[in-house]
């Protein structure tokens, strides 16, 4: 069992009889009243995200779970293959457990959260960054724009299309945060 005082972002917790991924919280100590605590609640089975407040000091059963690296390897019909990067055991998941599957390459290391119980797989999670080439995008125009923070549509390699600035071209290789689909840089390889 663990506390409010024991939650971290990408805790697992069963709440309602479900489990649930901690991606945000806060303690809140109000002037009057009680302290509590206020949290983002990843649905590990639909994915959806709650908003839950918790009394400070209520205690939760918190879930085992373990992250194992694989290596992303086709998409069939049957899902998604993954190789375990240590003992290359191959498994397949589903669509609905594979997070951002348009921003999945070939070869592509990333980490599946397992539940250590009853070693099922809950989810997939991408790298923060990975790099990509940018198989087209219309070319920038001098004089185009007028503010410095003007972006345009570029396809990369998966077939995603990303938001990048005017001055990258087709062919360039950029740097993409998983998080929020972002650009971050251009890379020279």
């Amino acid at each position: 069992m663990a506390t409010t005082a024991d939650f971290r972002n990408g805790m697992c917790i069963e709440f309602n009889g479900q489990l649930f991924f901690i991606i945000q919280f806060q303690h809140v100590k109000p002037g009057k009243g009680p302290a509590f605590v206020r949290t983002k609640l990843k649905n590990v089975s639909t994915g959806k995200v709650i908003d839950n407040t918790f009394s400070s000091g209520v205690k939760v059963t918190e879930a085992r779970v373990e992250r194992r690296p694989h290596q992303f390897l086709y998409k069939d019909d049957l899902g998604y293959h993954f190789m375990n990067s240590e003992t290359f055991e191959q498994i397949n998941l589903a669509e609905d457990l594979v997070d951002s599957s348009h921003l999945l390459k070939e070869g592509l290391e990333v980490e599946i959260v397992y539940h250590a119980d009853t070693e099922t797989p809950l989810m997939m999670n991408l790298p923060q960054f990975i790099n990509y080439e940018v198989t087209y995008t219309e070319p920038g125009v001098r004089g185009d724009t007028s503010s410095t923070n003007s972006l345009k549509p570029a396809t990369v390699d998966t077939g995603a299309t990303i938001m990048v600035p005017l001055f990258v071209n087709t062919g360039d290789n950029i740097k993409v945060d998983t998080r929020d689909q972002s650009y971050v840089e251009r890379v020279k390889e």
